[in-house]
């Protein structure tokens, strides 16, 4: 139950228009309730089969929901928090079968996501956004999506490709700026990433650009040697733009349930990590990490990725989100 679908993220088949970004709740809700149509049927199955036998949902019934949540990687933490919720609920007022059942879960979700959402940094041009995280979750991939999200917007976009320790990165985000219409400042590889990210935040500051978006080289924790390089990149940007970097967005793959979580946990304490963007969410992933995150670490959930296109990358809404998922 509650188990999300995510695909291997793959590369764009076509060049495609910049992102439709003024879909709005409605188009998100229609894509996102695409993305997890199986999960949706799953839990709704579950949710009738608890109250089958009795109208009113009884403490059985909310156990066997409760051995549920603890497989669908909301985590002990999480789960524990809805259970205890639900059954004060019961405590005061009985809970009528499974659409009230329903509601009650969905409040609980969405209060979850909504909880850790802050406004969006609005600084004067140009925005700094470095993406972190560990390589193979789609950090290039998620920089040309978002530089086309912020086209879609109307805004001026420059892409820095300062992961220069992945063989072909830079020239994978080159082909993404590409198709995303933008320009990018780049090094060889095995360069500096804090020199090129010095020229790109005089490029965009000399362009008047909106947006500068940072590709970072994939790290661990454990990484000390690139943990250092990330932390004078963000000194570099600093120096050169106020308050920059002005977001940190950790990209994580969906597929990697509670290890995203601890995932998450590490580079918050080391990178400032501010939002999250979850990739691959709709293939067999365990995007149950979205509430899990939002609730135990205090990060809110800012892009969503759900298919392999260049629009398929959406700004995160937790009501259309735990509405497609529930029902």
């Amino acid at each position: 139950m509650l188990k999300f679908f995510g695909g291997k993220e793959k590369e764009p088949q076509s060049a495609g228009a910049a992102l439709d970004a003024g879909a709005g709740k409605s188009g998100f809700f229609s894509r996102m309730k695409q993305a997890v149509t199986r999960t949706r049927e799953s839990f709704t199955a579950k949710i009738e089969d608890l109250v089958a036998l009795t109208r009113t949902v009884d403490e059985a019934a909310l156990e066997d929901l409760e051995a549920a949540l603890l497989t669908s990687d909301l985590g002990v933490q999480t789960t524990t928090e809805i259970l205890e919720a639900l059954r004060e609920h019961a405590k005061r007022q009985a809970i009528e079968g499974g659409a009230e059942l329903r509601g009650l879960l969905k409040e609980q979700l969405r209060g979850m996501l909504e909880a850790p959402q802050r406004p969006v940094p609005d600084p004067a041009p140009p925005k700094v956004t470095f993406l972190v995280g560990v390589n193979g979750t789609g950090k290039t991939t998620t920089s040309g999506k978002l530089a086309a999200w912020y086209r879609g917007l109307g805004k001026s976009v420059l892409l820095c490709a300062a992961d220069t320790f992945r063989a072909a990165a830079i020239e994978q985000l080159e082909v993404w700026a590409g198709r995303s219409g933008v320009e990018m400042i780049k090094t060889r590889q095995g360069g500096d990433p804090a020199a090129v990210l010095y020229d790109a935040a005089n490029a965009a500051k000399a362009r008047k650009i909106d947006e500068l978006i940072v590709d970072t080289a994939g790290r661990l924790h454990t990484k000390t040697g690139l943990m250092d390089e990330l932390d004078k990149m963000r000194r570099t940007a600093a120096k050169l733009i106020p308050g920059a970097p002005h977001e940190v967005l950790l990209v994580m793959d969906a597929t990697t349930g509670q290890n995203g979580l601890q995932q998450a946990r590490l580079f918050t304490q080391a990178a400032g990590v501010t939002g999250i963007v979850i990739t691959k969410l709709d293939g067999t992933a365990k995007g149950g990490i979205a509430v899990a995150i939002a609730r135990e670490l205090s990060l809110p959930v800012r892009y969503v990725g759900v298919g392999e296109k260049m629009d398929d990358l959406l700004e995160f809404d937790a009501g259309a989100f735990v509405d497609a998922l529930v029902g």
